[in-house]
């Protein structure tokens, strides 16, 4: 009996043994690893409007590390909103591995009696026939294209910054949507309407050389009496745009088609920028000297960080760079600065290099190349020997600049 009851434990565990090894070896199904995300990532028109149909974009993406071989989408819209035919409401995707993504799109109308602000929709996903359906709730916002409100919009302090742009920058477009109303109500024909003044979309568009790179302004935009809404556009100007003003296209939405507006915003682009004028000859006596320059902003507005930079061939400057800083438009800075160098050329050309910030954008022009005239003269005698130059050329009639270049030449 002892011998039987140890036989049949041993093959007791060994059966359970073989059981949960069984467990362990079995695969994994592709559906179990698996893992959706959903999302409504558009809905047009923007609300969606009272009594009209809108179309929205579900998309399913798998994030998991398993594939999926059945993923179904299906959705079940609450007040206001229906969906356009229930033959609609689940839409078979099929396999998704990982990464993959589908977007689906359905038509729902809202309801002629909705009020406005939101209404929930409802996303359910399942992985394979007969599983589970896994859901996502999700708000729309419900608008309307007309208000009986009366306040009227009026297009204020625009600016731009940089004030003036050069072709290749990029900034910001900004102005003030004002409602000039003065009073919260009025009333007309013996009926009270509030003043409100709605902004329901803001487009800014760009024209040949000028690109808007923000988006539009949706949103509910109520602006009271009074009150004002500023918005802010980005734009890049391209490398090749024309000095000149260009004009960008404004359209509102605003409380009905009456209230609707266009308006044009002026950007003004010029090229204009440093100049870096010698104001005394650009001499070096047996191998020194200072050099002088004025540097004006030829720019129509201010520029920030302005500094000039000097170079030649075997010549030391000091400063190597001059720093100005910032410089108002029209505005004339006179800098020195030292050379000097042991060459035995009678001229070298140097290179005169300016940087600048316009707004934030920041530049770097090659304004000019200058030549460098080198002479050597000799201590104590430099002085008598030009006054005997010049009049012995005056008596000669030769013109005393060709004869001091000449003696130039001969030291």
């Amino acid at each position: 009996m002892k011998v039987n009851n140890v036989i049949q434990r041993s093959i007791y565990i060994l059966v359970c043994v073989a059981m949960l090894s069984a467990s362990f070896m079995a695969p994994v199904s592709a559906a179990s690893a698996a893992t959706m995300k959903v999302n409504i990532i558009e809905y047009d028109p923007f609300p969606a409007q009272i009594g009209e149909y809108v179309d929205v974009s579900v998309k399913i993406e798998n994030v998991g590390y398993g594939r999926a071989d059945a993923v179904s989408l299906k959705i079940e819209p609450e007040y206001p909103f229906s969906l356009d035919s229930q033959n609609n409401a689940v839409e078979f995707i099929g396999i998704l591995s990982p990464e993959d993504a589908a977007v689906h799109e359905y038509r729902l109308y809202v309801d002629e009696n909705a009020k406005v602000g939101t209404g929930t929709v409802d996303i359910y996903y399942q992985i394979y026939v007969g599983g589970s359906w896994y859901k996502s709730s999700f708000d729309l916002n419900v608008g309307s294209s007309t208000f009986d409100s009366k306040g009227t919009i009026e297009l204020t302090d625009i600016t731009c910054d940089p004030v003036v742009f050069m072709p290749g920058d990029i900034g910001a477009v900004s102005f003030t949507l004002t409602n000039t109303a003065t009073e919260s109500s009025v009333t007309i024909d013996d009926v009270d309407y509030d003043t409100n003044a709605r902004v329901q979309s803001a487009a800014l568009n760009g024209v040949e050389g000028i690109d808007v790179t923000s988006d539009n302004y949706i949103g509910s935009g109520v602006v009271g009496a009074g009150d004002s809404l500023t918005l802010s556009y980005n734009v890049e100007i391209a490398d090749d745009v024309r000095d000149g003003t260009y004009y960008l296209d404004l359209s509102m939405v605003g409380n009905s088609h009456t209230y609707n507006n266009n308006w044009r915003i002026p950007v003004k682009v010029d090229s204009a920028s440093i100049k870096v004028i010698p104001s005394k000859p650009m001499d070096l006596i047996n191998g020194e000297g200072t050099l002088e320059f004025d540097v004006a902003n030829m720019h129509p507005n201010t520029l920030s960080s302005v500094s000039v930079k000097l170079s030649a061939d075997g010549v030391d400057f000091s400063p190597e760079e001059y720093f100005v800083g910032s410089m108002d438009s029209d505005e004339l800075f006179t800098i020195e600065v030292d050379a000097k160098t042991d060459i035995q050329e009678l001229s070298v050309p140097v290179t005169i290099t300016v940087d600048y910030r316009n707004g934030i954008n920041e530049h770097s022009t090659e304004v000019a190349v200058r030549e460098l005239e080198l002479a050597m003269e000799e201590e104590g005698n430099s002085g008598n020997l030009a006054t005997a130059g010049i009049g012995l050329a005056i008596l000669l009639g030769i013109p005393a600049v060709v004869f001091i270049k000449r003696r130039k030449q001969n030291n």
